[in-house]
């Protein structure tokens, strides 16, 4: 969302009242999401020889919210889902079981049996959930069904992220002894496994290492296949993990800087002999959320200026507790709507939750906010707002689509804020007396 077209968002958003009964509102820009879903989906289009099978599969975790995985389905993304809960929101949103893929590396024989009955695809994790299908697939399974593997390539600049290092607890650690040879063993005894599929993580991990580990899946595709004689592993799911830039509003890496990087570490991953699974979600989604919140008061500590907002722990939970890696910007409004203007102040811009680490920026230096001004939260549309954290039981804030046309900014209710009678029924309200 360039600068321009997002001011006059803010001012619309103030101007029809978002945060007139609510001091928190969650934007959403529809265009801006269809523009990143074409951007991957002509990405690999441009790369791979016409009818390839692609399915562009949207991970559920970075924005759980039926609308979305509408919206993304009707620009032709599936969803990759790695719960039950995530899978019933896939079913919600209308996603047919052909365009689901299922991961986790804790599936119970329910999750599995409900997967194999419908079709959904399902990424085994481990050895023990290879022999858990043993016992529940036929001869002729509905649903293709991969292993995931770990290609132990390395981690990148945040470690939480990282998935493919030496110890990560996904998939079949692929350089441990013995792992690769236990692998093709499995395959050629078991007709019925046709995928492989590998994830190295996402936000830190550089283009390089994740090409590394798309390297490594081709690789033993390729070994597997000649051990079969034939082309038994028909699929690859490459994963995500495209990293974000939240320092300014350019979208770097883009998807054709990634294609770039897999042609140039796997080139025949892109001749057509596989098709291919992606499981996209931070890139496909951040740069197109906002988080505005007003400022609820302003004081000085120690000498230093804090304006204290709605927005914290709750919308921003991992800006809070590893803010080094998970830095935000802060835009500053003034009350109206407009771009706050004035000398450059270091200020903290914290949130409402009673622990001292709830701040979104600390000694930032902005233009002096006064009690009332609005700030803007860019980049949040994945994992900020639409995974909300229930800490001091901060209700989950509304949530708003919105499209700007010539008759000006309209808005469209996607999630309504969580009531106070919601919130005391998830709080067990109904079974009050249950330990007297």
């Amino acid at each position: 969302m360039a600068g321009m077209d997002r001011d006059v968002v803010v001012r619309a958003a103030v101007e029809q009242g978002l945060l007139d009964s609510e001091p928190v509102a969650c934007l959403l820009d529809i265009a801006g999401i269809r523009a990143s879903a074409a951007a991957l989906t002509s990405a690999f289009a441009a790369a791979l020889p016409p009818g390839t099978p692609v399915l562009h599969a949207f991970a559920v975790k970075a924005a759980p919210l039926v609308p979305v995985l509408r919206l993304l389905a009707d620009a032709g993304l599936g969803c990759e889902v790695a719960s039950p809960g995530e899978l019933a929101l896939a079913r919600a949103a209308g996603l047919p079981a052909g365009r689901i893929v299922l991961d986790s590396p804790a599936k119970t024989t329910g999750e599995l049996r409900e997967a194999l009955a419908l079709g959904i695809a399902v990424n085994a994790d481990n050895r023990q959930e290879l022999h858990r299908l043993d016992a529940l697939i036929g001869a002729d399974p509905k649903s293709p069904v991969g292993m995931r593997i770990n290609p132990q390539t390395g981690a990148g600049t945040i470690d939480a992220l990282s998935t493919a290092t030496a110890t990560s607890k996904f998939g079949i650690a692929l350089r441990d002894p013995g792992a690769r040879e236990w692998l093709v063993r499995a395959y050629l005894d078991r007709p019925w496994l046709t995928r492989l599929h590998t994830h190295s993580g996402s936000q830190g991990v550089p283009l390089p290492l994740i090409a590394e580990g798309v390297r490594e899946l081709h690789a033993l595709a390729e070994e597997i296949n000649a051990a079969a004689g034939r082309r038994q592993v028909d699929t690859l799911d490459i994963g995500g993990g495209l990293p974000v830039n939240f320092a300014s509003d350019e979208t770097a890496p883009t998807y054709a800087e990634y294609v770039t990087a897999l042609r140039g570490a796997a080139p025949r991953l892109f001749d057509g002999s596989y098709g291919l699974v992606t499981e996209f979600g931070r890139s496909l989604m951040a740069k197109n959320g906002l988080v505005l919140a007003r400022v609820e008061y302003t004081k000085t500590s120690g000498g230093r200026a804090i304006a204290l907002t709605h927005a914290g722990v709750q919308l921003a939970t991992r800006t809070a507790y590893a803010p080094a890696s998970w830095p935000v910007r802060i835009l500053p409004y003034d009350a109206k709507g407009a771009p706050k203007e004035g000398d450059p102040v270091a200020q903290d811009v914290a949130g409402p939750a009673c622990f001292a680490g709830d701040l979104l920026a600390t000694a930032r230096e902005l233009p002096p906010l006064a009690a009332g001004d609005v700030i803007a939260v860019p980049d949040t549309g994945a994992y900020f707002f639409t995974a909300h954290y229930g800490y001091n039981s901060l209700p989950r804030p509304a949530v708003h689509g919105f499209a700007v046309t010539p008759a000006g900014v309209r808005f469209s209710l996607a999630r309504p804020a969580q009531t106070p009678a919601e919130l005391i029924a998830e709080a067990g309200g109904t079974h009050a007396d249950a330990l007297l």
